[in-house]
């Protein structure tokens, strides 16, 4: 049978087979997990439902919470879900596992999450703060620029010219 190795989720898939390993579903990320992690992840939905409206959805390997942009997700694995705020400061507990610069105004902070009573103060806290933060504008990093300095008009540029040649008007 003919068929190829999809380049991404490396499955065979046969030449006239459809196949999108991009699409997938919360459903879908969350089937395989153990009961644990079942309830971790339904206290965790249930949490973000509760900040009010955004957008949830899954793409690739991870569960999107979303206002304006993006302000947490979720990586489901084995033993534990990885969780993802995008916060305006750097977080310094023992909940963080790691923490990035994601652009000049956020900052990413990873999370794992094993159990159900984990859902709970600071990391709520802390889903709410991002929640809040990802539908302000912004904010403006304290960037300076340097003053640049003027361009020389076409006159004096061809001034200066005629003075390095010896054939300027006196």
């Amino acid at each position: 049978m003919a068929g190829r190795q999809c380049f991404h989720c490396k499955q065979w898939v046969e030449d006239t087979a459809t196949h999108d390993c991009w699409t997938t579903t919360e459903r879908a990320l969350t089937a395989d997990l153990p009961e644990d992690l079942q309830e971790a992840w339904e206290r965790l939905r249930e949490t973000a439902v509760a900040f009010g409206d955004q957008r949830i959805y899954a793409s690739h390997k991870s569960i999107m919470f979303s206002r304006k942009s993006c302000y947490f997700f979720v990586r489901p694995k084995r033993t534990f879900l990885e969780v993802c705020v995008f916060l305006d400061r750097a977080l310094k507990a023992p909940q963080v596992r790691r923490v990035d610069r994601a652009s000049k105004s956020k900052i990413v902070h990873f999370l794992q999450i094993r159990h159900r009573d984990e859902v709970e103060p600071p990391i709520t806290d802390w889903l709410q703060e991002a929640y809040e933060m990802s539908e302000a504008p912004a904010a403006k990093v304290g960037t300076t620029r340097a003053k640049s300095k003027p361009k020389p008009s076409p006159r004096k540029k061809k001034a200066r010219a005629a003075q390095k040649t010896g054939s300027g008007r006196k």
